[in-house]
């Protein structure tokens, strides 16, 4: 079968210097990121290389402000350019997206003075961040999260390293024993959401250790771990916003972060839609190309309508977002139909594989179990239907 190589998306772009920054992503993506994909992805590795490699590039603080690091870019770059990275490794373009999430708090509810300390390291210093709010009691009901944030006694000994003492059990935390710091959401005071507060937590913090990492389906070079909190001490200093602020700060990530899911699924989708028209354009049967059958045709042309409305949908999200009006209906709407399409999308290119499709000769297998956790990270898309109804009808009954 010749080989067809697949046309770079066509992007509407808002200015020269996002072009050239797609440019930049996309050379990465290719001489970087794509070709050792399949292989690191069977063997659990991860790509901590290409990591250090988009800090010096300046990729992993593209949102936030230049002031600290980042990159003064539009929500509506930034999420194209994960798309970018999703579309050859989805273990890279997910882990940018949880980095990203991992600064929200600090970026957008630290103080001056936490900003200055912190973030430029955090954005471009070659750090990796991780996001701790799940717990192995408390997924989709975050609210009911039990790990424990007490504040020392007053006059405890200066040598305690802290005001704080963290101790629980994180659970489905990306990047869980080897990022460099953790935002973590811990109780610190009564029962539901006004009890939470935000913490930035040094991941070589005494008492923090991580579990083995969790033996999945897909994306295998991406570590997903327990991460535990043996009375971690924290100094106030490193308490993000309010006391019982904290769970108005991880809903405010989690809109963001539903985007950046979108855009990744949009990538997964639009990788497996490349290698399904190569393989069918390129793969003869009965005398002509199998893309010349009006069954594989039609769905060829639903697979690629999928991803266009999705990839339409996330990024009127973000215009929104970069407009500075409310978009967490749109977030929800765009994390539920981007991931269903991903793994629509996913399953169909296998499908046009046929055998070929359902084996590890092709990528499309490795797609497909990848596109699965789309639907269930960060809020579940059943979550997702909840949160759009609610902006819909107002809340449920209870």
């Amino acid at each position: 079968m010749p080989d067809r190589a697949p046309q770079p998306v066509d992007r509407q772009l808002p200015t020269d210097e996002a072009r050239d920054l797609i440019s930049l992503v996309r050379d990465i993506a290719q001489r970087e990121i794509a070709p050792k994909a399949a292989e690191e992805e069977d063997a659990g590795r991860f790509p901590r290389e290409v990591f250090r490699l988009l800090s010096e590039s300046g990729l992993l603080g593209l949102p936030y402000d230049s002031e600290y690091g980042g990159g003064d870019q539009p929500y509506e770059v930034y999420l194209q350019v994960l798309e970018e990275l999703a579309a050859a490794r989805l273990t890279v373009g997910l882990g940018v997206s949880v980095h990203t999430l991992a600064c929200h708090a600090l970026a957008n509810y630290g103080t001056k003075q936490q900003q200055v300390e912190h973030l430029p390291a955090m954005l471009g210093g070659g750090l990796l961040g991780a996001y701790c709010l799940s717990e192995p009691s408390s997924g989709s009901d975050a609210a009911s999260l039990r790990t424990k944030a007490v504040r020392e006694a007053a006059g405890a000994a200066p040598e305690s390293g802290g005001d704080w003492s963290i101790t629980g059990t994180k659970a489905w935390i990306t990047h869980g024993g080897i990022a460099d710091f953790y935002t973590v959401l811990a109780r610190s005071g009564g029962e539901g959401a006004r009890g939470i507060t935000a913490f930035l937590v040094p991941g070589d913090a005494e008492g923090l250790s991580a579990a083995l990492p969790e033996k999945k389906m897909g994306m295998k070079g991406s570590p997903t771990a327990q991460v535990h909190f043996d009375g971690v001490r924290v100094s106030d200093d490193r308490r993000i916003g309010d006391e019982g602020q904290g769970f108005a700060i991880a809903l405010s990530a989690l809109d963001s972060g539903r985007l950046g899911i979108a855009a990744c699924a949009i990538g997964v989708a639009q990788a497996a839609l490349d290698e399904a028209v190569a393989y069918a354009t390129g793969r003869e049967q009965f005398g002509r190309p199998i893309s010349h059958f009006q069954g594989l045709r039609f769905m060829l042309a639903d697979m690629a309508t999928q991803i266009e409305a999705g990839r339409a949908l996330y990024l009127a999200a973000a215009r929104l977002r970069d407009a500075g009006r409310p978009f967490a209906k749109q977030a929800a709407m765009a994390k539920l139909l981007c991931t269903d399409a991903a793994m629509k999308v996913t399953t169909d290119a296998v499908q046009v594989l046929g055998g070929y499709g359902y084996t590890a000769e092709f990528p499309v297998e490795r797609y497909m179990r990848e596109a699965k956790v789309l639907q269930i990270v960060e809020g579940t898309n059943q979550i997702q239907r909840m949160v759009i109804a609610r902006h819909l009808a107002g809340p449920d009954s209870r």
